[in-house]
C-alpha cells in the first residue's frame, strides 16, 4: 500500500528556524536487516530508539522528511503530567485506580526525561510549576473537584483562590491548581542530540526515505521504500507522529490544528513568575504559555478542526493576533511582539490517552507509537519503555490502558 507524505506544519516553527539543520543523515540506498525498524525519526522515534538501543537492540530509523522536521519542529514542548482529560473524568471511564495509574506514570515520565536530557548538552531543559487556572466561572467547581482527587492521591498540588492568583501571578481568574513537576525543552535539538549519539553507537538513521509498504510475516516484517529498498526487521514501530493514522484503516484519533508564536527574549524582571511557571486555562480550546531556556515566551492555542494545509496556512496571522490579544488581557505589561508564528497538526483521542502497541490489522510484530494529546512528549517517554516490554514479551502496568483494546470498552 502506498502512503503519501502529510503536510503537518505552516509558518515558521521556532525550533527549526533557531537551530537549522543540526546534522545530515543519508537516505536509505541499500537493503538492511535489524531487530527493530522505526518509521519516524522525530522526538517519539528518537526516544524509543534510545530506549531500545541502550538495551541491546539493533535499530534502524526511517524518516520521510529531514529528521525532526515534522510535528517535532512545530511542538511547543510542554512537559507536564496533567492529561487533557481530567483525572475525575478519566476515573469515570476507567475507574479511579487506572486513572491514577496514568497520571502517576506521567509524573514518573518527567523524571525519566530529566535523566535523558541530563546526559546531553544544550537541549533547553527548564523545570516549571504548572498553573492550571479557571478562566470561566463555571469551571471553578469542577476544578475544585479535580484538585480534591489529585490531593487525595498524593499529587503535589496547591489550591489558589482568586485573591491568591492575583497576588502571586497577577492573573484575574476564578481559581487555580498549582501542580509540580513540569518542564519545557527544545524537542528538535533533543531529537538531533539523541540520534547523533545513537548513530555513533551503531544505530542506523536514514532520512528522506519514505516507506511505501509494511508486510508482516510469520517471523519478521518486511518494509519496502519508495525507491525499492527493503528493510527486514523482527519488529516494526510506526512512530510517524500524526501521520501514523494513515497506516490504519480504523480511525483512532481526530486531527486538528493548533497555533503558536514566540517572542524575543524578555528580561527576567518583566517575566516575573512566568519565568518559572507554565500556564494553561480551563476553557477548551485552551490558551497556554511557557518560557524557553533563553527567556522567550511561547504562546499557543486557538485550536480548530482544520485538517487541510492550505486552509491552515491562511489562518496563522489571524490566530496569532487572537493569541496576542488573549495574553494582553492577562498580562498587559508584557512585550508581545511575535517573532515567529506557526501552526501544526496534532491529534486527539476520545479519552486523551495514547496508543502504544500492536493493532489487529497487522499482528503482533508491528507496533504503533501514537503519543497523541497535549503532553505527547511525556507519553513518548512512557511509550518507549512500554514498547520495549512488549517486544521483550514482558508485562507492563500500562499495557492494557494504552492499548488499542480499550477502543472496545
Amino acid at each position: 500500500m502506498s502512503k503519501g507524505e502529510m503536510d503537518i506544519s505552516s509558518g515558521y516553527p521556532f525550533w527549526a528556524v533557531r537551530n537549522g539543520l543540526l546534522a545530515a543523515f543519508p537516505p536509505l540506498q541499500n537493503d538492511e536487516r535489524c531487530d527493530v525498524a522505526i518509521i519516524g525519526a522525530g522526538i517519539s522515534g528518537a526516544l524509543i530508539a534510545n530506549e531500545l538501543a541502550t538495551h541491546g537492540f539493533d535499530v534502524v530509523l526511517l524518516e520521510e522528511r529531514d529528521v525532526g522536521w515534522g510535528s517535532t519542529s512545530a511542538s511547543t514542548a510542554l512537559i507536564q503530567y496533567e492529561i487533557d482529560t481530567h483525572l475525575v473524568d478519566l476515573a469515570k471511564d476507567y475507574g479511579e485506580a487506572d486513572a491514577v495509574l496514568a497520571y502517576r506514570a506521567c509524573v514518573d515520565a518527567i523524571a525519566m526525561l530529566r535523566d535523558v536530557t541530563g546526559t546531553l548538552r544544550d537541549v533547553g531543559w527548564r523545570e516549571f510549576d504548572s498553573l492550571y487556572y479557571a478562566s470561566r466561572s463555571r469551571d471553578a467547581e469542577p476544578m475544585a473537584q479535580e484538585f480534591a482527587l489529585r490531593e487525595k492521591h498524593g499529587f503535589d498540588v496547591e489550591w489558589l483562590d482568586r485573591a491568591r492568583l492575583r497576588e502571586r501571578y497577577g492573573v484575574d481568574a476564578r481559581a487555580g491548581i498549582l501542580n509540580r513537576p513540569a518542564a519545557g525543552l527544545d524537542p528538535y535539538r533533543l531529537t538531533y542530540r539523541l540520534l547523533q549519539r545513537l548513530k555513533r553507537g551503531g544505530t542506523r538513521v536514514f532520512d528522506r526515505t519514505t516507506v511505501e509498504r509494511i508486510e508482516p510475516r510469520s517471523r519478521d516484517v518486511m518494509l519496502t521504500t519508495r525507491e525499492g529498498m527493503q528493510v527486514r526487521a523482527s519488529h516494526v514501530i510506526v512512530a510517524a507522529g500524526y501521520s501514523s493514522q494513515r497506516w490504519l484503516t480504523q480511525r483512532v484519533a481526530d486531527n486538528r490544528s493548533s497555533y503558536a508564536f514566540v517572542t524575543d527574549p524578555i528580561d527576567a524582571e518583566t517575566l516575573g513568575p512566568l519565568r518559572n511557571t507554565l500556564m494553561w486555562e480551563s476553557a477548551r480550546p485552551y490558551l497556554y504559555l511557557r518560557t524557553t531556556s533563553d527567556d522567550r515566551l511561547i504562546v499557543g492555542g486557538e485550536d480548530d478542526a482544520i485538517d487541510i494545509a492550505a486552509r491552515r496556512d491562511v489562518q496563522v496571522a489571524n490566530k496569532t493576533r487572537r493569541l496576542v490579544a488573549k495574553v494582553k488581557d492577562l498580562f498587559p505589561e508584557l512585550p508581545l511582539e511575535p517573532v515567529f508564528s506557526w501552526a501544526g497538526t496534532f491529534a486527539e483521542t476520545r479519552d486523551g490517552l495514547p496508543y502504544f502497541g500492536p493493532h489487529a490489522q497487522y499482528g503482533n510484530r508491528v507496533h504503533f507509537a501514537m503519543a497523541y494529546g497535549g503532553n505527547g512528549i511525556t507519553y513518548s517517554m512512557l511509550g518507549a519503555g512500554l514498547l520495549r516490554a512488549l517486544i521483550e514479551r514482558r508485562t507492563h502496568p500500562l499495557r492494557a490502558l494504552f492499548s488499542f483494546d480499550r477502543l472496545k470498552r
